[in-house]
């Protein structure tokens, strides 16, 4: 196998390394980075459980190559949080509002939330449950789901989205 050698910034910080052509993104941070939050649930693609923001983008990171992401802008759960350590809107909402249970899909639903109230700061219902829809939960049955995502966009309309996204 060829080794190629990329860098990207994961969670704003920059990161360079040699990898194998064939290396998932997935493993690449689990293993190489130790960013062990972005879980590994089908290999598929069909889950979310793997669910990364590349370059503005949510992504599964377990259907794209390592050398795919030289260049770019990678957040991880690792990263949601506030550079002073509080929850994002986003995680305090799953956790006030119950939006988890296992938690093995809560780091890719959290991700693929905060992307979703970037794109859209005021969705309906019906718009959350369309925007995860990507993303699967064996436990909760989406209600508690949504209501998180409903408290981080009434959250983040008292509080300006890029002061809370940073």
């Amino acid at each position: 196998m060829s080794n190629h050698h990329i860098a990207l910034a994961v969670n704003g910080k920059p990161v360079e390394a040699d990898v194998e052509s064939r290396l998932l993104l997935v493993h690449f941070l689990r293993e190489q980075l130790n960013l062990t939050g972005t879980h590994i649930g089908c290999d598929t693609g069909h889950c979310g459980a793997c669910t990364v923001d590349m370059n503005d983008m949510s992504i599964k990171s377990c259907m794209c190559f390592a050398v795919q992401a030289d260049g770019a802008q990678i957040t991880t759960i690792e990263g949601i949080a506030h550079a002073d350590g509080t929850l994002s809107a986003v995680q305090e909402g799953f956790r006030l509002m119950h939006g988890l249970q296992c938690g093995y899909c809560t780091p890719g639903m959290i991700l693929r939330a905060a992307r979703l109230l970037m794109e859209n700061p005021d969705p309906t219902e019906e718009e959350i449950r369309q925007g995860v829809s990507g993303n699967l939960c064996r436990c909760t049955g989406y209600m508690n789901i949504v209501k998180a995502i409903q408290y981080a966009a009434a959250k983040l309309h008292e509080t300006p989205l890029v002061e809370a996204a940073q």
